[in-house]
């Protein structure tokens, strides 16, 4: 079911169609787990990320505004990728990435549809899909094992923008973290893989309450009650804060989040605490930079905790309209092996080379280095004996909208 679901994509695209709506009968897949696979992101730091980007995330690639029905906005995406590890391990995953997890055969990463009404006092926005990524964010949500259909939810709350606020929004319901440089979007970001600190040092989504409220011209705070980390519900119900801060310049933005609350099944004890900052620099229309860090720790439930560091930078050079450049490095610190299960430091280098087709079509070749100080990777039959895992990759991204 695989490969006709990516064929059908790369036509639809070819043709330059313009978005037909796309079949949702996703294929449960297997979840992937264990050191030599990915670990799901059960209680460990997992990712953001999606439809409404951070404010340090500048994408590089937007397409243009699909047209307004009445305030209604329609869109959608289809990404699908061919991944070759070097390293040939017998599992057939490529360990620490999350949304290329297959390597061998082509895959669909995300196909979803989107629905945006926010351009009155009350409105709603919908993300729903179905792919790698979608079956990967929900692994370990108590809420889509035992109800399946949540599974193919990325985003969904209501909004609501009273007036004499002085511009202040609150939204209520699913939605993606506000924590990271990156998003579950691969045609939002400059690389086309995500990072380590993205699959690895933060969650990817929140459920319930987020405010919004511009304090000057540049500077945002915000304020959230949420669940525990990728959690609908059936874990540490609305016990768990986070704080948003932004500031925005001409040539640089500034971004800081803070999360702080119980994330261990079924005990408000052991609290989680993250922080996590990123500094966008765009000094110029072809060049953007970013410099992104998280320090988190997970508190037992009894005596001792759990910590994990991380850094990373990533440069995107636009050389032509159709032709972009980008690189990312970053280290990782997993120090008590709280999230891939293993105690290592990890390093990982990504090369990207990007070509528009069109606004609706972007492909993107991509080569990265994975290494940690232990032996970790699988290699061919042998498990956790390589020290370093080589992946080249090939995305292609269909942005899709409604006819004009």
């Amino acid at each position: 079911m695989r490969l006709p679901l990516f064929a059908l994509a790369l036509v639809v695209c070819a043709y330059g169609a313009d978005p037909a709506a796309t079949d949702a009968n996703a294929v449960d897949p297997q979840t992937p787990a264990a050191q030599s696979e990915p670990a799901p992101p059960s209680s460990t730091p997992a990712q953001p990320p999606a439809a409404q980007a951070p404010a340090a995330q500048a994408p590089a690639s937007a397409p243009t505004p699909p047209p307004k029905y009445g305030g209604w906005v329609f869109s959608g995406l289809a990404d699908g990728y061919f991944s070759d590890n070097f390293d040939h391990p017998q599992s057939s995953y490529n360990q620490l990435q999350n949304f290329d997890l297959n390597y061998g055969q082509p895959e669909m990463s995300l196909v979803k549809f989107t629905i945006d009404k926010s351009d009155t006092m009350f409105g709603v926005h919908v993300d729903a899909g179905f792919g790698e990524t979608m079956r990967w964010i929900h692994a370990a949500d108590p809420a889509a094992l035992d109800h399946s259909a949540f599974r193919y939810i990325e985003q969904m709350y209501v909004i609501a923008k009273p007036k004499n606020v002085h511009g202040t929004e609150f939204d209520f319901g699913e939605f993606v973290t506000s924590a990271g440089a990156e998003v579950i979007e691969a045609n939002a970001n400059w690389n086309y893989t995500r990072s380590l600190l993205f699959a690895w040092a933060i969650p990817y989504y929140h459920f319930g309450l987020r405010t919004s409220t511009p304090l000057t011209k540049e500077i945002t705070v915000g304020f959230q009650l949420v669940n525990a980390w990728n959690t609908l519900w059936g874990n540490n119900n609305m016990d768990n804060i986070g704080l948003t801060f932004a500031l925005t310049k001409t040539k640089y933005t500034w971004n800081a989040n803070y999360y702080e609350g119980p994330n261990h099944m079924g005990t408000t004890q052991g609290k989680r605490n993250l922080f996590d900052t990123t500094v966008l620099l765009t000094p110029n229309s072809k060049l953007n930079m970013y410099i992104n860090g998280d320090i988190g720790r997970d508190n037992n439930i009894g005596p001792g905790h759990s910590s994990w560091y991380g850094i990373a930078g990533a440069a995107r050079y636009q050389a032509t309209k159709k032709i972009a450049f980008a690189a990312r490095a970053e280290v990782f610190d997993d120090a008590n092996g709280f999230a891939t299960g293993t105690k290592q430091v990890l390093r990982e280098g990504t090369i990207t080379g990007e070509y528009k087709y069109n606004d609706h079509l972007i492909g993107r070749l991509e080569f990265r280095r994975d290494n940690s100080n232990q032996p970790f990777f699988n290699r061919g039959l042998q498990e956790g004996v390589a020290h370093n895992m080589d992946t080249l990759t090939i995305g292609l991204m269909a942005i899709l909208g409604p006819m004009k």
